[in-house]
């Protein structure tokens, strides 16, 4: 049945392909009111979907919208509407100011519709979860004003075309789930933000241009990274084999002359370091008391006084002292953090306060090579030093770009510090609130909002899938931006090392209103307690609200807003400055949906976080589709 289908297909490609791509345009209402009748009657579609020809196109028409003189059809909004069948060629093409094109969720099928590159205007369109197949066209040149292209989880083949290259606005690209084959070209696309390739049949080499969404963009193809080979030395010119031909000759007494006068100079310049270093250590060591005072000037020490008192008297430490002393000085590093520094190198830095936390102090460190770094110190830590080395290595070797690494770490009797890259931005917290009072707020726009929710629920999906761990530590002033400008979740399995927090201060009462009813007795994390926290976490990123004003105990969130919407003051819930942005109520609204979801009291009727990472990213994709 299928062969069939697909001799008649070719047939039918036969007799309307020569004239799709020339098909006329059409210039007015009337003509593109024909030309959605001319696609709807020649297409399976369900009866509720049925346009009535004398009824208004733009003010009636399900999934149609006009320009705002209502004068032309620019955006055709069809999905999941179970559209079934081949698109017939030269309707939808017609459109001629189509901006907004999607398709997805159907039942289309057939190969890619060559007609749409007629669609000049086209600046988003998705016909991802159907059955299209066979290769893509090679050239997309007439899409010059396209920003985002979504064609995954379809039957598309054949290698990715080069020719994406010219879509130079392209701002999301997105061919996952389908069976591309071959290497991947060389996009050079500056503007692009979103790319995903994964789930294909690609291979070869990841180019440098786009290296850097990550692997987790091409995950599920055989691929590695595109990696320079060294330089190959030219072959010497006729030129140079000439001068080297006829050459200084030197003879071999000569030659072994040179050598010995060598060997002698660099015995000599040995000898004269190694008189030099041995007079310095001992004028160090008669003046070294003095020396170490200057680390008490440090704007915040990392080290307690008494370790300094000790390392001050080192004349008199004893034994254990030392193997102190030198375990303090130990800073372990992980893979790729490309830092080098020793504790000392710590207390001579320029360091600032950025915040007190439920687990300690965090420091803003600046080293002597000028680079940034933030310094955890943890405070209250009761796992024994094994389990505590055991649970750094755990973390540290935590990849992912919503995730933010943990570069090294110290592990002493006395101290626990852990070392984090510096991000300038500031954290969510500071960005909503300010640092104090307002001091730092800036108005956030509904895009950053949605950015920084997508990478936290990224990262922490992939911290519970991946390594089956749970964070535990979810708040505003974890949440930083990473290079791609999505969020990035800090300070994850801090809470299985510290003790329970016993004394209500204030950095335990912000923390307590991320925590899910079931821990706050037990402090006990789980993936289903991060989705609460993370419910928390989005609620407050859409009212701007951290805790209610006049109040000494934090209000509970959840129960605010579910108070505000029963009375119908949808419009008090959200933030002024999303208020102010046009066209994104039912958006504003579904994610707030989402973080009641997740703010559940019964842990099972939490979603996964990865279904919440797919309702977000939809959001963003209708979001760009309608930009």
């Amino acid at each position: 049945m299928s062969k069939r289908f697909s001799i008649f297909y070719s047939l039918l490609l036969i007799f309307f392909g020569s004239s799709a791509l020339f098909s006329p345009v059409t210039s007015d209402l009337a003509g593109d009111r024909q030309a959605l009748l001319d696609f709807l009657n020649n297409i399976i579609h369900p009866p509720s979907l049925a346009w009535n020809a004398s009824s208004p196109v733009c003010a009636t028409w399900l999934g149609v919208t006009c320009d705002g003189d209502g004068t032309r059809v620019t955006g055709l909004h069809l999905p999941g509407t179970s559209l079934l069948g081949v698109i017939p060629p030269g309707t939808i093409s017609r459109l001629s100011e189509l901006q907004i094109l999607s398709l997805r969720s159907n039942g289309l099928q057939g190969p890619f519709p060559i007609d749409f590159l007629q669609l000049k205007k086209l600046k988003a369109i998705s016909l991802s979860g159907n059955r299209f197949s066979g290769p893509l066209p090679t050239d997309f040149a007439t899409w010059s004003n396209l920003t985002v292209l979504d064609l995954s989880v379809n039957r598309f083949n054949g290698s990715i075309p080069a020719g994406f290259a010219s879509l130079t606005g392209l701002v999301s690209l997105s061919l996952a789930q389908n069976s591309f084959s071959g290497e991947i070209p060389d996009l050079n696309l500056s503007g692009l933000r979103r790319l995903n390739l994964t789930n294909n049949n690609l291979t070869g080499l990841i180019p440098r241009s786009l290296e850097r969404f990550g692997i987790s963009s091409f995950s599920g193809n055989n691929l590695i990274y595109d990696t320079a080979p060294p330089p190959v030395d030219s072959p010497p010119t006729e030129k140079e084999k000439e001068k080297k031909k006829h050459g200084i000759y030197i003879s071999e007494p000569a030659i072994l002359g040179i050598a010995i006068s060598v060997c002698f100079l660099i015995f000599f310049v040995i000898a004269v370091l190694i008189i030099i270093c041995y007079v310095k250590r001992q004028r160090r060591k008669e003046t070294e008391p003095a020396k170490l005072k200057p680390a008490e000037k440090i704007p915040q020490k990392l080290l307690n006084e008494k370790e300094v008192s000790k390392v001050a008297k080192e004349k008199n430490i004893n034994i254990e002292e030392m193997e102190e002393k030198s375990e303090i000085n130990r800073v372990m590093f992980f893979e790729g953090s490309n830092l080098a520094f020793n504790l000392e190198d710590l207390l001579i830095a320029s360091a600032e306060t950025l915040g007190k936390g439920t687990f300690g102090m965090t420091y803003k460190a600046i080293l002597e090579d000028s680079k940034i770094i933030t310094v955890k110190r943890l405070k209250d830590v009761v796992v024994s030093r094994k389990d505590f080395k055991h649970q750094m290595e755990i973390v540290g070797n935590i990849r992912h770009d919503n995730v933010a690494p943990l570069r090294a770490y110290v592990c002493s009797k006395e101290e626990k510090l852990m070392v984090y890259d510096y991000y300038p931005r500031g954290s969510l917290s500071v960005l909503l609130h300010g640092k104090n009072g307002d001091e730092g707020k800036i108005p956030l726009k509904w895009e950053t909002r949605l950015r920084f929710m997508i990478g936290v629920a990224k990262g922490l999906a992939h911290i519970h899938i991946e390594h089956k761990l749970s964070h535990g530590n979810i708040k505003s002033s974890n949440v930083f931006m990473n290079s791609e400008e999505y969020g990035c979740i800090s300070e994850t399995g801090l809470a299985v090392l510290a003790n329970p927090v016993r004394r209500v201060d204030s950095s335990a009462r912000q923390a307590l209103r991320y925590h899910a009813p079931e821990t706050i007795d037990t402090r006990r994390s789980t993936p289903e307690s991060d989705v609460y926290g993370f419910g928390i976490l989005l609620l407050e990123t859409l009212t701007g609200k951290s805790r209610m004003d006049n109040q000494e105990e934090p209000t509970d969130l959840v129960v605010w807003v579910n108070k505000v919407l029963v009375h119908q003051w949808t419009g008090e819930v959200f933030d002024l400055e999303l208020v102010k942005t046009p066209n994104i109520e039912a958006k504003l609204l579904q994610m707030l949906n989402l973080g009641l979801d997740c703010t559940n009291r019964v842990p099972a009727k939490r979603p996964e976080m990865l279904k919440v990472v797919e309702t977000l990213e939809e959001i963003e994709r209708d979001q760009l589709l309608n930009h």
